[in-house]
């Protein structure tokens, strides 16, 4: 972030981290029976890799879906800025769990065989997700399959209840990410079977391009070379 940019972001970051650490046990209770099971089959079958498969949990909250990924055989690791939830995932979950805001990442480059981010991105102010959204594709294993759900909107963001978002649109949210160079896989809208006008969530998977294998050498080419 910018000099000029970093104190707002700063702030929006640490008022809205204040705002679930003071709920955290609420939200918990809230949300421990949400069935999400749509969004984690979503990224699991399209990772190339051989299972098991390394899954950042990106904006893991009290570590619901790392128990669900570690049930299924897989090794997850959460990524969590709220003090309070990063303690609750650790002990609830028995997995890995990184304190990191989503501004401020630290993150190993091609590590990942997923990045599963669900109702987490939308906390990015949209000054910061292009950079944001470069750091999880350079975690991403060449191939590697981010997961993203959030509320849809008309491309606004600000203050909501305590929490700052930003609400976007298919086309919106596909510009944001064909640019950090990922390439889109489906996306659909939650919860599933309602009109669109009762599916307040965007969900989307999009892949890591693999480079290119290098072209093989033909035969006459080899012999050639051995004959020179």
């Amino acid at each position: 972030m910018d000099q000029q940019s970093a104190p707002i972001v700063e702030q929006i970051v640490d008022r809205t981290l204040a705002h679930y650490n003071q709920r955290a046990a609420d939200f918990r209770d809230a949300t421990r029976d949400h069935d999400v099971s749509q969004n984690i089959a979503a990224l699991l079958r399209h990772i190339l890799a051989a299972p098991p498969y390394r899954i950042l949990d990106f904006g893991c909250g009290p570590g619901r879906d790392l128990r669900s990924f570690t049930a299924l055989g897989h090794r997850a690791i959460g990524l969590e800025g709220a003090a309070e939830f990063v303690t609750m995932a650790r002990a609830e979950s028995g997995c890995e769990v990184w304190q990191q805001d989503f501004v401020r990442l630290d993150l190993p480059d091609a590590y990942f065989d997923g990045v599963y981010a669900n109702a987490s991105l939308f906390h990015v102010p949209g000054s910061e997700l292009a950079r944001v959204l470069g750091q999880l594709r350079a975690t991403l294993k060449p191939g590697g399959v981010l997961f993203s759900s959030n509320p849809r909107g008309d491309n606004t963001e600000g203050w909501n209840r305590g929490r700052y978002g930003a609400y976007h649109d298919w086309d919106a949210w596909r510009g944001y990410l064909t640019a950090a160079g990922f390439v889109a896989l489906e996306h659909y809208y939650r919860p599933t079977g309602l009109p669109f006008e009762q599916q307040p969530w965007l969900a989307s998977v999009w892949r890591r391009p693999a480079p290119a294998p290098a072209p093989a050498k033909s035969d006459s080419a080899s012999a050639g070379a051995q004959i020179t």
